[in-house]
C-alpha cells in the first residue's frame, strides 16, 4: 500500500491577513493619553526689551518646599500634604490682614469694578530625588486651593460656580483671583 500524503495548507495569504488585521486595531484602537499640570506660561520676552530686576516684597511670597524624603515645608514650618490647600487659601486671602502675609492692591478690573488683589505669589521648591506621586499631591493641592477660592468669589460675585461662568465672567474672576505660582529647577533641596 502507498503511503497517502497529507495536503498542505497554503499559507501565503496568512501573513497578509495578519498584517491587515494589525493595520485595522491600530486604526481603530484609541491610545491612552498621558494627562499632565495644565499650566499657562507666560509669553516669550521681546528680545530687545531691556531686562529689570522686579522686586518682590518677601511677606508676598510663600516658598513650597519639597524634600528627598518628601517631607514639605510651607514658610518655615513643616505641613502634610492635605493640610497644605488650607495654608495656600490662608496666605492667598490674608483675611486677617496679617502684616506677615501678602498685601492686597486695589484693582480695577474691567466689567466688574475695583477689587483688592493678592500680591502673594506661591514658589515651589523641589529636591532632585522627590518622588513623582509626592510632586503631583503638592502641585494638586496649590492649584485646588487657587480653585476653591475661584469658586468661592465666583458664588459671592455671580451665585454659581466658576465653571458654569461666561468666557468674560471667568476672565474677571482670574484676574480678581490671579494663579501666581513660580517653580524654580529641581535642585538638592535636603543639603541646604
Amino acid at each position: 500500500m502507498a503511503k497517502k500524503k497529507t495536503p498542505a495548507i497554503n499559507s501565503s495569504s496568512t501573513a497578509d491577513i495578519a498584517f491587515l488585521l494589525l493595520c485595522y486595531f491600530l486604526m481603530t484602537t484609541t491610545m491612552g493619553s498621558q494627562t499632565g499640570l495644565s499650566r499657562l506660561l507666560p509669553p516669550m520676552p521681546d528680545p530687545n526689551q531691556k531686562v529689570e530686576d522686579q522686586q518682590v516684597n518677601r511677606r508676598n511670597i510663600i516658598v513650597v518646599r519639597v524634600n528627598a524624603a518628601n517631607n514639605v515645608l510651607a514658610g518655615s514650618e513643616p505641613i502634610a500634604v492635605s493640610q497644605l490647600k488650607d495654608k495656600v487659601k490662608e496666605f492667598l486671602t490674608n483675611p486677617y490682614n496679617d502684616p506677615n502675609l501678602p498685601e492686597k492692591t486695589p484693582t480695577d478690573i474691567e466689567g466688574f469694578g475695583t477689587y483688592n488683589v493678592s500680591k502673594g505669589v506661591i514658589s515651589l521648591q523641589n529636591d532632585r530625588g522627590t518622588s513623582y506621586y509626592q510632586y503631583i499631591a503638592v502641585q494638586n493641592e496649590i492649584v485646588k486651593a487657587i480653585d476653591e477660592l475661584r469658586d468661592e468669589f465666583s458664588y459671592s460675585n455671580y451665585g454659581k460656580p466658576f465653571i458654569r461662568l461666561t468666557d468674560d465672567q471667568q476672565s474677571i474672576v482670574k484676574k480678581a483671583v490671579p494663579q501666581n505660582i513660580s517653580e524654580a529647577e529641581p535642585k538638592d533641596v535636603s543639603k541646604k
